[in-house]
């Protein structure tokens, strides 16, 4: 399983910091079995994140004829309006740390990562996760109507808006998109990812390392709804 993790700017670091060490470590106690990638929709470039100006590389282009998985991460900023917009006199690391979290989104619908995905997206073979926000980056971009999916519990109301059938819970699996809540919850992800697509040993071997127990149940559409308790 090859995975791309996509950068863009404002991006939240421990949206991809987690889920990259976990499928790092997978891909290490798997014999190879899984490999890991930051890229950008430009191509290697060193991109801001919206969290202390923190700098990472994508080492190449998002390439869905590449990948297995591509995980989107949200952003980081000030929660806000996203009509909200930075001085843009500032440089690139200040209008980062200035923007609010709804613009940070919106702006990856002018760059070419809503045609890449939608190209995952279109692809059965490929796996496309999401953390945080990085939900509202493909449900904004016109991609997750009708799905099941979460994202971070601020954010419900707004996926739910986009004609997702948004589920509070921390991991959604709905086949070949599987989304995340919180920022934390990029382990758990990437753990469940481990587990259902390499074994379950590989995935209890790397959440030992990490000293992680992932919560909750994964939540599926699957066997009969519950009556209210």
């Amino acid at each position: 399983m090859h995975a791309q993790i996509v950068l863009f700017d404002g991006f939240d670091p421990l949206d991809v910091i987690a889920p990259y060490e976990v499928l790092h470590a997978g891909g290490i106690a798997s014999g190879g079995l899984v490999s890991v990638e930051l890229v950008s929709a430009e191509g290697p470039r060193e991109v801001v994140s919206g969290a202390g100006a923190l700098v990472l590389r994508a080492t190449a282009a998002l390439d869905p004829a590449r990948a297995d998985l591509i995980l989107v991460p949200g952003a980081a900023g000030r929660s806000g309006a996203p009509g909200e917009a930075p001085d843009h006199d500032a440089g690139a690391g200040q209008r980062q740390q200035d923007a609010s979290i709804p613009e940070l989104l919106r702006r990856t619908l002018t760059t070419e990562l809503p045609a890449l995905l939608t190209a995952a997206m279109d692809d059965p073979e490929v796996i496309v996760g999401t953390v945080c926000g990085g939900s509202l980056v493909l449900a904004m971009a016109g991609l997750l109507k009708g799905r099941h999916a979460t994202t971070h519990h601020l954010g419900l109301d707004m996926l739910e808006g986009t004609g997702v059938h948004a589920v509070r819970a921390r991991v959604v699996d709905d086949g070949d998109l599987v989304t995340a809540a919180g920022v934390t919850s990029g382990l758990d992800l990437a753990l469940h990812l481990l587990e259902r697509e390499v074994g379950p040993q590989i995935a209890h071997a790397v959440e030992e390392l990490f000293a992680h127990e992932r919560r909750g149940t994964v939540w599926r559409h699957q066997g009969p709804a519950p009556a209210a308790l």
